[in-house]
């Protein structure tokens, strides 16, 4: 899909710290004192469903206290920052709709900036894409009768064949597509569903053509958190390679991953180039400490009691203690060797989870 060029405009901050080496400069102290906002996806890290994931409460109030702000920033489209917050606050987690940024939010701003102002838009998705257009001036619609100068999708769980057949009647005249976002599944709590991707690729089927994403990995929300945080040093946290710890990467910020959402210690291992988070953790009790990381000494890489090392292809670890620091050290030794392609560590990294503990 393709990228918005005009999001590549946003002011980067702080430039990540070389994956490769696993290292970040934080001025040797906590986190949550080395970046002055906290860029944090919400399911997975924040809350599982109607949950809030362990220490998530204390650590993000702890984190406000000591003078870090906290952006609550998704790819869900369908609700407001109103209905977010709210939601938020039900589970003890301190949150104002001004915290959150959508990826509707994210594409409105994509669209204001292609059409006249007080534009028709006809809307594929829920009420959280037409507040953030009305934010920004523009008239939601639903028919591609009502002549409308763009259209932008985001999911909705009532999505049908008459949205997207009435989205479809309109791309094809021409007009610019934006797209909220493009995961392609959603989690529910019967299992995985079809998400806005999936629903993207009907419309691009039918049309033959590509939208502007708005959402992570993509820049436009990155841009738009920035802009609304007025971020200098901020802090992307989150528990999906491939949209937080890619779009932290895409946009030259460091990042936290945290293993209390999707991705699992071997998927960490086996992290491709651009989507290497600058710091592991197991939850995010990490912003209140300071930063651990693996250093090398000679041809291995030490974190704690563990030492890895690259042989013949493939890791070989030594040591005990805290299986996160193994993780760290190992993550390290596999993504010290180049590796160029889009499938990951160029070592075999298999069994070296189970090795530490995971």
């Amino acid at each position: 899909m393709s990228r918005d060029a005009s999001a590549g405009e946003t002011a980067t901050v702080a430039g990540a710290a070389d994956a490769a080496d696993a290292v970040g400069d934080s001025g040797g102290s906590e986190l949550v004192r080395a970046y002055d906002v906290a860029l944090l996806d919400l399911d997975g890290v924040v809350y599982t469903g109607a949950r809030a994931v362990p220490y998530a409460v204390d650590v993000l109030t702890e984190a406000r206290r000591r003078g870090m702000a906290l952006a609550y920033v998704t790819n869900n489209a369908a609700r407001t920052p109103e209905a977010v917050a709210e939601h938020l606050v039900e589970l003890g987690v301190p949150a104002k709709p001004e915290d959150v940024v959508t990826s509707a939010q994210a594409a409105a701003r994509v669209v204001a900036e292609r059409v006249p102002e007080g534009a028709s838009v006809l809307v594929v998705g829920g009420e959280g894409l037409e507040v953030a257009l009305r934010e920004r001036g523009l008239r939601p619609v639903r028919s591609a009768d009502d002549e409308p100068a763009a259209v932008v999708q985001g999911y909705a769980a009532d999505v049908d064949w008459r949205q997207l057949a009435e989205a479809s009647y309109a791309v094809m005249r021409g007009v610019p597509w934006v797209a909220s976002n493009a995961d392609l599944t959603i989690p529910t709590e019967r299992g995985i569903a079809p998400g806005n991707g999936a629903l993207v690729g009907v419309v691009r089927a039918a049309t033959g053509t590509e939208p502007v994403v708005a959402g992570k990995p993509e820049l436009p929300l990155h841009r738009e958190t920035i802009l609304r945080t007025g971020a200098k040093r901020p802090l992307v946290v989150g528990d999906r390679l491939d949209t937080d710890i890619e779009g932290a990467c895409n946009g030259g910020v460091d990042s936290l991953l945290v293993l209390t959402g999707v991705t699992t210690p071997d998927a960490a291992l086996a992290a491709a180039p651009g989507q290497r988070p600058t710091f592991v953790a197991e939850d995010l009790r990490a912003l209140l400490a300071e930063p651990v990381t693996a250093r090398r000494e000679g041809d291995a890489w030490v974190c704690g009691g563990w030492t890895v090392r690259v042989a013949d292809g493939a890791l070989t670890v030594e040591g005990s203690g805290e299986r996160i620091d193994g993780l760290r050290a190992a993550c390290a030794a596999a993504w010290s060797v180049d590796s160029t392609g889009s499938t990951g560590s160029a070592v075999d990294t298999s069994g070296v989870a189970a090795a530490l503990g995971w």
